[in-house]
């Protein structure tokens, strides 16, 4: 997605509906700074507002998507190249969570062990101090399991082996699954049967 081209063809369509920036971003309850960064390329108009831009400038989601005015011959086209493009910018990103949520883990393990070397070898006269290290710890190590487990969740794909059914199952049945890293055993809301489940990044 060419954020540049996007923000050129905004501002190309407010001209065409002599509109300034100020009357659009009036129009739209935002303000006209952000009317200036989606011109310039530097941010997209966010997903909620999309439609009502799209209304306001008299064009479609696709072009505006698309950065261009697109012919009724093209626009099948075009939609299709745009929703394959939008499921690899969503892969990419998933690739990008999964490995946030290695570093994640893994910090969290550091933030469980340090406190628990700290009062080991250097222990506080006051045991209150000790219990306190420890706790803190362990509750800030448990914040970083939960977030970094939420993005295995919602990243990607689970994968049923027995039908091949690819799947975002929930927070609670990620929660509670059996697992060998990012394996885990659920039942497959398909074929209701429960297998060894891989994660997996694309939909098909």
């Amino acid at each position: 997605m060419d954020q540049k081209k996007i923000g050129r063809f905004i501002a190309e369509c407010r001209k065409n509906n002599n509109l300034t920036q100020m009357q659009l971003a009036e129009k739209m309850n935002v303000t006209d700074r952000a009317v200036s960064k989606w011109e310039t390329g530097r941010a997209m108009p966010d997903s909620s507002i999309m439609l009502d831009l799209c209304k306001v400038l008299n064009i479609t989601v696709n072009e505006l998507l698309s950065g261009e005015k697109i012919s009724m011959e093209n626009y099948t086209d075009k939609m299709e190249k745009k929703l394959v493009e939008m499921v690899k910018e969503k892969e990419r990103g998933d690739r990008r969570l999964l490995r946030l949520e290695i570093f994640i883990c893994v910090l969290s393990c550091l933030i469980l062990l340090i406190p628990i070397l700290i009062v080991k070898f250097i222990p506080f006269e006051m045991e209150w101090i000790n219990v306190i290290i420890v706790v803190a710890g362990f509750l800030i190590a448990l914040i970083g399991f939960v977030v970094s487990l939420r993005i295995e969740q919602i990243a990607g794909y689970y994968e049923c082996k027995e039908c091949g059914h690819r799947y975002v199952p929930s927070f609670w049945a990620v929660n509670i699954a059996p697992h060998m890293g990012r394996t885990r055993k659920m039942r497959c809301p398909n074929c209701g049967k429960k297998t060894w489940q891989k994660k997996v990044i694309s939909k098909e």
